[in-house]
């Protein structure tokens, strides 16, 4: 019964009953894969839970030939959640690190354990609300590394001997349609970066050269 015993320590699955933990054992499916192995692609509908047993996956969303890790997992761990609920349809990509055992948990048992173990609704529930901000967070990441450029070129564009005069932080945004909190917070790591000065409506280039290699990243 190394299934059920392995279940039991997921804390999804904690304080189950052995008759239900047998139920999803007995209903699951293995898995052995590679390394590179890709378990879902965004947009992607889902009919299992992903239970990794042995092995690394990561979480990730590809933007051409690059790819945004989102989160490394470690067993025990769970993954692929959005597929199970809703429209069941994944956000992000997964793809085994190495050799690797999972175990694949389906929907209707899924469905079936949440009506005989309603507590485990609300795990599930911060669960994917844990990961849903953890995806947004690096989603936002990704969203102020793309704008840095952007903005690097535009500062460098209306520069007038090394300063931009008269130019809010709303100004800004409106010339790079984004969001203002989006424009102070990419400011604010070329400031620390010591490639700029912020003063009042005024922000005065120290570092033309460096800012020039912003606009081309």
């Amino acid at each position: 019964m190394l299934g059920v015993s392995f279940l039991s320590e997921i804390d999804l699955f904690k304080h189950l009953p052995d008759s239900c933990l047998e139920v999803l054992e007995k209903d699951s499916n293995v898995l052995n894969c590679s390394a590179g192995y890709l378990f879902f692609q965004p947009e992607q509908t889902g009919r299992v839970l992903f239970v990794l047993e042995t092995g690394s996956v990561r979480t990730f969303k590809a933007y051409g030939d690059k790819k945004l890790t989102i989160t490394v997992l470690q067993p025990p761990a769970i993954f692929g959640m959005m597929g199970c609920f809703g429209q069941g349809k994944y956000l992000s990509s997964a793809e085994a690190l190495e050799d690797s055992r999972v175990r694949m948990i389906p929907r209707d048992s899924i469905e079936s354990l949440l009506e005989c173990a309603p507590r485990v609704t609300h795990k599930i529930v911060d669960l994917m609300s844990e990961r849903c901000v953890h995806f947004l967070h690096r989603m936002e990441i990704v969203a102020r590394k793309g704008l840095i450029p952007r903005l690097a070129t535009l500062l460098l564009e209306k520069a007038e001997h090394g300063v931009v005069a008269g130019l809010t932080h709303k100004d800004l945004a409106g010339h790079l349609d984004v969001h203002r909190e989006s424009i102070t917070a990419t400011l604010g790591e070329l400031r620390q970066a010591g490639i700029i000065k912020i003063e009042r409506k005024t922000i005065r280039i120290l570092h033309r050269e460096r800012l020039q290699r912003a606009a081309q990243e």
